[in-house]
């Protein structure tokens, strides 16, 4: 479980997320949504320990992430963020491979490269394995930075607008994956994400911010609610169930 509680924090003189507590359930997909600025990426950092908490407490699986040595939370959680370049000539095989550093050191084993494997088939890279980054498109190398985040094998994965730079066809990859990961690992999936209508489909819970502060939270059921889109968006949206699952209609 990650425990967030009465969590604030500023930059400057400006607060970016005001008084947040909530509790997120082990083997789930819980979705962050709202509009830019709300906090969601901010969140995202604090519970990685990317940056640091001004107020309150963040306790992953048990314990205050501020008390974990650094090499021992890199084996219980991991984060892809949005800005992901690397200024390295590597192969895709490579950055897969950099996922095993916090258990190898960079000497991977046997059970290292068959992660690695497992990885990289799960996002569908095979045969642009040993393609170097700068060769794919930013589709590719996101995928590719997924498989690490993959391989990395951690109970809890962070991931921050990992549809960036997706086609359709591989957005929707990417989600059934992440809920392969969930339903049959049992790993716990923190997202932040824009497409709501992915949010309302794959998620277990999805958590709505607007200006620092959670707006709503709950299934997909309670969040994704015409009145309760408006006050996070300030839009008018159309909601319609189609197979079972709440989709948008969203113009202006």
């Amino acid at each position: 479980m990650v425990n967030i509680m009465n969590v604030s924090k500023k930059y400057n003189d400006k607060t970016v997320l005001d008084d947040i507590s909530v509790d997120i359930q082990k083997g789930t997909i819980t979705s962050f949504i709202g509009p830019n600025g709300a906090g969601k990426s901010t969140l995202i950092s604090l519970v990685s320990r990317l940056i640091a908490e001004d107020d309150g407490q963040i306790k992953v699986g048990g314990e205050n992430i501020k008390e974990v040595k650094s090499e021992e939370l890199a084996k219980k959680l991991s984060i892809l963020k949005q800005s992901n370049a690397i200024n390295m000539k590597l192969t895709v095989r490579e950055l897969v491979s950099f996922g095993r550093f916090p258990y190898s050191k960079g000497r991977l084993k046997s059970d290292d490269w068959a992660k690695v494997e497992e990885a990289i088939d799960y996002m569908e890279l095979r045969d642009m394995q040993h393609k170097y980054l700068d060769e794919l498109s930013g589709g590719q190398r996101q995928r590719a930075h997924i498989a690490m985040v993959i391989a990395q094998d951690t109970e809890y994965i962070l991931l921050d607008e990992p549809l960036n730079n997706l086609d359709m066809r591989h957005s929707v990859q990417i989600m059934k994956t992440l809920r392969k990961l969930v339903d049959e690992l049992g790993k716990t999936i923190l997202l932040v994400i824009h497409d709501i209508n992915f949010a309302s489909c794959y998620s277990d819970n999805i958590i709505a911010l607007k200006d620092g502060r959670i707006v709503k939270q709950g299934r997909a059921c309670d969040v994704i609610d015409e009145c309760v889109l408006k006050e996070i968006y300030d839009m008018e949206f159309n909601v319609q169930n189609i197979n079972d699952q709440r989709i948008c209609i969203y113009f202006d």
